[in-house]
């Protein structure tokens, strides 16, 4: 199916495959060669941030929305592989059978794995707001003995669709999509879950804001604040692994909890609904990799005031490694 959309490309060793600041506007797949992307710094330098063979993928970020090239992209050797558009993927994972849910979760992954490595090279690197962490429970559930209800606090019926999770929900479909979830009230300071916990259940901030935060050694960073509309714990439940980072209650909040195994079973669908939070779920994770990348920006002005040029250099190399960035929504 992706075949049957991509357009056969081929490069001599040498030959340039996208340049720095140019529209993004698809993926490459490598089947056989090697390039190298390069960023050229302030002042002259040149700066190689990655090198990828046969079977990289190039670019994911524009299949999903347009954007930006980071660095120039070279082939290193003769290079053979397939260009992939944007509004030709588009059309592909609109379907809505197994193959197309496949492609659009794999694409998904690829995002997922991106920002888990931006996210590591992140919170390595010392930043001004970095404090003391917290003890947090280890092993057991947080939530536990917290209340659960079929019915929001409030009448959340016209309030629901203006959620930008749910921009794209009909309200047939937002019915479908929260059918088997709960509400729960939690307050300021309550985890959610913990780094190494498992990821028992997904949420949407409904009201009120949850904290992200990442724990490195003795200190710990904010990585994110949430509010309403936004998703939570989504990428450990699809990955079905131990959670990552801890999440805390920012205030008294309002969630909708859906429980691991729904919120897959409602991934993996084929109804509208599913379309439509599998189209959410990678929206909230650009929107993640934005704030990492501005993240890193701060810190690379801040390394170069410093004039630490290695650390400037990994993080440029972090960023520009991506190769290609959304375009700000």
């Amino acid at each position: 199916m992706l075949l049957s959309v991509a357009t056969p490309v081929s490069f001599v060793s040498g030959a340039t495959l996208v340049r720095h600041a140019d529209p993004a506007r698809g993926a490459y797949v490598l089947r056989t060669g090697d390039v190298e992307a390069v960023v050229t710094l302030p002042g002259g330098e040149s700066l190689t941030v990655a090198r990828l063979g046969a079977g990289s993928v190039f670019g994911e970020m524009a299949l999903i929305e347009l954007g930006t090239c980071t660095a120039t992209v070279r082939a290193a050797s003769d290079v053979d592989g397939w260009f992939i558009a944007h509004e030709d993927f588009r059309a592909v994972v609109s379907q809505r059978g197994a193959v197309a849910v496949r492609l659009q979760h794999a694409v998904t992954m690829i995002l997922a794995q991106k920002l888990a490595a931006l996210n590591s090279k992140l919170i390595a690197a010392p930043a001004p707001e970095d404090r003391a962490a917290r003890r947090v429970p280890e092993g057991s559930d947080p939530l536990a003995r917290i209340a659960r209800a079929r019915k929001a606090p409030f009448d959340a019926g016209g309030f629901l669709p203006r959620l930008p999770v749910f921009q794209h929900f009909s309200a047939d479909e937002i019915d479908e999509a929260i059918a088997s979830a709960s509400y729960l009230e939690v307050a300021r300071g309550q985890a959610l879950f913990t780094a190494g916990g498992e990821a028992r259940s997904a949420f949407i901030v409904v009201r009120g804001a949850v904290e992200i935060v990442a724990a490195e050694g003795d200190c710990e960073r904010r990585m994110a604040v949430l509010g309403p509309g936004q998703l939570v714990g989504f990428l450990s439940v699809l990955a079905e692994r131990a959670h990552s980072s801890h999440a805390f209650a920012r205030e008294g909040a309002v969630l909708l909890e859906f429980s691991a195994q729904v919120f897959r079973d409602l991934y993996f669908g084929s109804t509208g609904a599913s379309a439509r939070l599998r189209h959410a779920v990678q929206a909230s994770l650009l929107a993640s990799i934005a704030r990492t990348n501005r993240s890193l920006t701060r810190l690379i002005s801040q390394a170069k005031l410093d004039a630490s040029r290695r650390e400037s250099a990994e993080l440029e190399a972090a960023y520009h490694g991506q190769l290609t960035t959304a375009a700000p929504a």
